[in-house]
């Protein structure tokens, strides 16, 4: 599932703030984007590849939060010209991840006509349930949604934006 990396892919490069998805055949296709970060990656990428769906969705790494990577993510969003649906990812609880922190900046550079949504964890107190078999069944839950393998409702929270460009929700 995972490509193993040569020497080379490590000499002469740089650091990227945003890694694009490589791995979609025709960006015209591309419906959805989710962003991440971490390892969450990893399993949307195996879930991704298990289910064989490459042409609508594309996976794109940030690797870097702060100062927040604008100009990459207009660079991406602009490679994907029939996307409607932008989704953050993470596996954090929604108030300990980079969810809000990355929120305004993301919905500020939205294509017209695309919809931002958050897909994880809700909002606990503690940022493990302390059960293995559920964290792997949440974390199965997450992945699903992201990819829409067994649902038409995708987000768990939808953000909405008022008429200044607001971030609402």
């Amino acid at each position: 599932v995972y490509k193993r990396q040569a020497l080379d892919d490590f000499i002469g490069s740089t650091f990227q703030r945003v890694i694009d998805d490589q791995g979609v055949g025709e960006p015209t296709t591309v419906q959805r984007v989710v962003l991440c970060t971490g390892k969450i990656y990893y399993d949307l990428l195996a879930a991704r590849l298990k289910q064989a769906v490459t042409q609508s969705v594309a996976l794109v790494r940030i690797e870097e939060l702060y100062p927040f990577p604008e100009e990459e993510l207009r660079t991406v969003f602009a490679r994907y010209p029939a996307i409607e649906q932008v989704y953050w990812v993470q596996e954090e609880s929604e108030n300990m991840g980079a969810w809000h922190f990355a929120r305004p900046y993301i919905a500020e550079l939205l294509p017209a006509n695309c919809d931002l949504g958050y897909v994880g964890r809700d909002e606990a107190a503690s940022p493990a349930t302390g059960s293995g078999k559920v964290h792997q069944s949440e974390q199965q839950e997450i992945v699903d949604q992201a990819l829409d393998f067994h649902s038409q409702e995708v987000v768990l929270q939808t953000v909405g934006q008022d008429v200044s460009g607001q971030a609402s929700g």
